[in-house]
């Protein structure tokens, strides 16, 4: 049970400023103007000046501190959770890569233990490899980039209650059919990996899909599609993903993958309700620069941290992000000067939204849970609270 003073609370649509914000075991129990006097039985967090912000929410998130949730091991998920948990994210959507079927399945084993336990939450799995477009596989391991059939993605859907979200590249064979099924068991698809034209954006659209996964990477556009026909030139899925207001999408905003004029063109064309910051991390997050494994120790991608990014081994393309949602909020605030409310609605209520868990987390609001981070004046994270008690202190 604490009582957070003197500072600012981060609302949805505001800055409270002198407020203060009252938790009762794992919810929040008020939130309001602060007022005199002392609350027995509470614990004083002393905001000295900087903000209380909700619990950030990634969604698309593969490991840190050395760590992959591909691994396959229980350790490598504590690992992960608790590196991200010190960069705020106290929700997140273990994501898969490309790999093969029976990691796949070890992987989702594990997400199921997970879920419900105490610490940094599992919201569910993201089903991100292997249905991807062989050429616009990125980074991940090629060997296993695949077609969806149903007798392989059947065992996955087995799992359809602990899977929040699947992607799948709409030009494939039998993405419609995965996309059916996903939809049928209660998973929302996402569209990514893809040389999709936009067409077939906007069929994918038809069968279910709402999201499109690191807008403006691993996905086709004008320039690209016409390098397989002159004319009449098309759009691809960045053209699709900007054009349907229904599509939500995120950005990698950790000052590398995109520069801040494709920033502040993702934030104008889809505004903060319709566009999450993810991080894209790999295990490289919090590791020195060097040659780290992206995706599981065994067959997974070497690739580099080089600064603040992943490349692959020879530098010419990026390989995953290494920076926590901290850093990525102050990033795009820097880039696009959009409000804080705004930019940390972003990181929170936004992508909670997206898969359908803000009746729960991603604000500050009485009844939620007390999901709450403590940063300085600069948004830098001091404290961390997950479920009302403190996990970063």
């Amino acid at each position: 049970m604490f009582r957070f003073l003197n500072g600012v609370i981060v609302l949805p649509d505001q800055l409270l400023r002198d407020g203060e914000v009252v938790t009762l075991d794992d919810r929040i129990a008020d939130v309001g103007p602060a007022v005199s006097g002392s609350c027995a039985g509470l614990s004083l967090v002393d905001l000295e000046g900087g903000y209380l912000l909700p619990g950030f929410i990634d969604l698309h998130v593969h490991g840190g501190a050395g760590a992959d949730f591909m691994d396959g091991t229980a350790e490598a998920f504590r690992t992960v959770l608790a590196a991200h948990a010190c960069h705020g994210t106290t929700s997140c959507t273990p994501t898969t890569t490309v790999a093969r079927h029976d990691q796949h399945i070890k992987f989702l084993e594990l997400v199921r233990t997970f879920r419900g336990r105490s610490g940094p939450r599992v919201l569910g799995a993201h089903i991100y490899g292997p249905y991807f477009a062989p050429e616009a596989r990125g980074c991940h391991p090629a060997n296993s980039v695949r077609n969806p059939t149903r007798e392989d993605f059947e065992p996955y859907l087995a799992f359809a209650e602990h899977i929040r979200t699947a992607t799948v590249a709409p030009e494939l064979a039998g993405a419609e059919e995965f996309v059916r099924a996903c939809r049928a068991k209660g998973v929302r698809c996402n569209a990514g990996h893809s040389h999709a034209t936009f067409e077939q954006v906007e069929a994918a659209i038809g069968w279910g899909v709402t999201h499109i996964d690191h807008l403006f990477c691993a996905m086709s556009d004008r320039a690209r599609l016409r390098q397989a026909q002159t004319y009449p030139m098309r759009g691809g899925v960045m053209e699709a993903t900007l054009f349907f207001d229904q599509l939500t999408t995120e950005v990698i905003a950790d000052g590398q993958h995109l520069a801040p004029s494709l920033l502040k063109l993702a934030y104008k064309a889809k505004g903060p309700d319709r566009l999450a910051l993810v991080t894209d991390a790999m295990r490289a997050l919090d590791r020195p620069d060097g040659e780290h494994i992206f995706g599981p120790l065994d067959g997974g991608e070497p690739v580099r941290r080089m600064g603040d990014v992943g490349v692959t081994l020879d530098g010419k393309a990026l390989a995953s992000g290494v920076m926590g949602m901290d850093h990525c909020l102050r990033t795009f605030i820097a880039a696009t000067g959009v409000p804080i409310p705004e930019a940390v609605r972003m990181a929170t209520l936004t992508p909670a939204r997206i898969v359908g868990v803000d009746n729960e987390i991603g604000s500050i609001a009485v009844g939620k849970k007390a999901d709450l981070v403590v940063t300085d004046a600069a948004l830098n994270v001091r404290r961390v609270f997950v479920a009302g008690r403190p996990f970063v202190d």
